[in-house]
């Protein structure tokens, strides 16, 4: 089992992509309304729908992608899905990250910066 390091971001990943977009999907409404408020002074406050399905999709691809990669790690010690995943997570964590900058939420951005380490640390694992 050499890659308990690698399976364990991955399904850091996973859970928290599925979990964010699960709520995207199920609370679409309520999401829209409080992003609208959000980005109310940027460029984006007329795209706010379009912006969130966007980031739902990458969401619903880095989770799926993860959780096929840790797997695949499994199961025959393949990297692929798992890289790809990573990278995808990379992608939709700097898309939100310029949000907040965007938004002046520094906090958020913050909180999202968080996020990137491990993620970075898989691509770099998984490479």
């Amino acid at each position: 089992m050499n890659n308990v390091a690698s399976i364990l971001i991955l399904a850091f990943l996973t859970i928290t992509f599925l979990q964010s977009g699960y709520d995207k999907l199920f609370y679409w409404k309520d999401n829209v309304s409080w992003l609208k408020e959000h980005f109310a002074k940027t460029q984006l406050k007329n795209q706010v729908p379009l912006a969130l399905l966007h980031i739902l999709i990458l969401e619903l691809i880095s989770s799926i992608l993860c959780i096929v990669g840790a797997i695949q790690l499994l199961m025959n010690d393949g990297r692929e899905y798992g890289f790809y995943g990573a990278v995808f997570s990379c992608i939709t964590l700097l898309m939100l990250f310029f949000g907040q900058r965007l938004a002046k939420d520094y906090d958020g951005a913050r909180t999202i910066a968080i996020y990137f380490i491990p993620a970075v640390m898989a691509v770099y694992w998984l490479n």
